[in-house]
């Protein structure tokens, strides 16, 4: 059982949900509003985890938390990096540095924002103005970011213990943190969890995000 709201949601090229869940404090009244993101790749599934067991707890928060817990359903179940269109959602977006590239795993499809599950991503930031966007990826153990984020991921680095790399050490064009955190100066963090982490050290690793960003953020 999920206790969060069903805010949202589109059905993408192969007809799976893509799902934006709300938590937010019981009377209407939130100070930030934070949204987290999980399986932008297909083949980079943990993140779906966290939030599903995040959100299978019943817990107070003062904050709007939005939640997407798998951006790219078509991708898991094809085990790909890319979605059913062979694109890679995390270079899609209509950042100024966006650009064509070859068709490969790393293809940022034929025009900025030309996949369904980017055009619904647009459109929550635009909607919901988050304070904070969290993106869970793998397998790197660190703590990225972009935009006004330092302090930021240096909290969730002193929670999980991976180290902050404001570089993920190569070109990302069309990247949602170009998007949301070079271009609109939104704080937006990559976490990049362990590549295939045993369930119970992955949660308990990260369980302190999900206190930090309902009560202390």
């Amino acid at each position: 059982m999920i206790f969060a709201d069903i805010e949202s949601k589109i059905n993408t090229k192969n007809g799976n949900e893509v799902l934006l869940l709300k938590r937010e404090p019981v009377n209407g009244e939130y100070n930030k509003t934070i949204l987290v993101i999980g399986v932008f790749h297909g083949d980079e599934p943990d993140g779906e985890y966290l939030l599903n067991r995040y959100l299978s707890q019943k817990s107070e928060t003062k904050n709007r938390l939005l939640f997407i817990p798998c951006l790219n359903p078509d991708g898991k179940t094809a085990k790909t990096r890319t979605n059913a269109n062979g694109v890679d959602l995390n270079r899609n977006f209509p950042a100024k540095n966006w650009e064509k590239n070859d068709r490969d795993e790393y293809f940022g499809g034929e025009q900025p924002a030309s996949e369904v599950e980017t055009q619904f991503l647009v459109y929550i930031v635009e909607r919901y103005k988050p304070d904070l966007i969290i993106t869970l990826h793998e397998p790197y153990s660190v703590v990225n970011y972009d935009g006004p984020a330092k302090t930021e991921a240096e909290e969730i680095s002193r929670i999980t213990g991976y180290k902050v790399e404001e570089s993920i050490g190569y070109p990302t064009p069309g990247s949602f943190g170009s998007y949301c955190g070079i271009e609109r100066k939104i704080p937006t963090i990559t976490l990049e969890l362990p590549e295939n982490s045993d369930k119970e050290i992955l949660w308990d690793t990260c369980k302190g995000i999900f206190t930090y960003i309902a009560e202390r953020y």
